[in-house]
């Protein structure tokens, strides 16, 4: 088994890249969902409610984040804050009170002019910490950035196929935005994996990633459909909720640096 795959997500639920490696900090990879839009109450934003932000491409430099709209025009915002930034409270889910810093009004008003919805743009910073609070899954001093839970997703080729094989019209990898893609398992094989190595990092699993709207969203369209959705509930429910959909893993990293490149061997431990 090996990885075909890489993918860094700047900012949460805006459009994402692939990449030839990624490094690995405390919080994931580098540069992966440091940066994140909310409202003016401090709520997160996804493409859950606003599938138009599937429409924004990111890109890294050494200094800056690069957003650019689909019929042009872009906006630069620095990596890390040029002086004192005002600091921001926002809530992912049940992690509240998560300081952060706002990243100004240019780009405010560029990502609000271009959904049509009011919205500021924040970034982690030196006092920002989100601790990984998973029962069961996750150990003391563990911390993720701006991801729904977890630090990495993973998903195998051979699971995608499977789907795809019982749909009309077969979906492309970015609609399940996983972080790095296996290929030389059977389909689902990554379901029952615990732990296992990539290139020079360890990972364990922490179960299977419950499916949501965005999988039925057009990354390049933002045009909304009824798969993978309809398909998934005929054989992905969960055994112990039937209103989840199952497909790929939450995974965890256990060494919390490394580096994760396209043909690493991915063995189990």
């Amino acid at each position: 088994m090996h990885v075909t795959d890489v993918f860094l997500y700047p900012v949460k639920s805006l459009r994402g890249f692939a990449v030839p490696a990624a490094e690995i900090d405390a919080l994931g990879f580098v540069g992966d969902r440091r940066f994140l839009l909310v409202d003016s109450n401090g709520q997160f934003l996804t493409q859950r409610t606003l599938p138009q932000m599937a429409l924004i491409e990111t890109a890294l430099t050494d200094r800056d984040l690069i957003l650019r709209a689909p019929h042009g025009g872009s906006c630069a915002v620095p990596l890390r804050a040029l002086a004192p930034a005002e600091l921001i409270t926002v809530r992912i889910w049940k992690s509240e009170g998560l300081i952060t810093e706002d990243c100004g009004v240019e780009v405010a008003v560029w990502l609000s002019d271009f959904l049509r919805f009011p919205c500021r743009l924040v970034r982690i910073g030196e006092k920002f910490r989100r601790d990984l609070v998973k029962p069961g899954k996750s150990r003391p001093g563990e911390v993720v950035n701006f991801a729904d839970g977890y630090p990495f997703m993973i998903l195998s080729d051979a699971t995608l196929a499977d789907l795809n094989g019982r749909l009309d019209e077969p979906l492309p990898m970015n609609r399940f935005r996983p972080s790095f893609v296996v290929t030389g398992c059977d389909a689902f094989a990554e379901d029952t994996w615990q732990r296992f190595r990539v290139g020079t990092a360890t990972f364990r699993t922490a179960g299977s990633c419950a499916r949501c709207i965005i999988t039925t969203t057009n990354q390049a369209t933002a045009e909304r459909g009824k798969e993978p959705l309809r398909t998934f509930a005929m054989y992905r429910r969960s055994p112990n909720d039937p209103t989840d959909v199952l497909f790929g893993q939450n995974v965890i990293h256990d060494t919390k640096s490394g580096t994760v490149r396209v043909g690493d061997a991915v063995e189990l431990l």
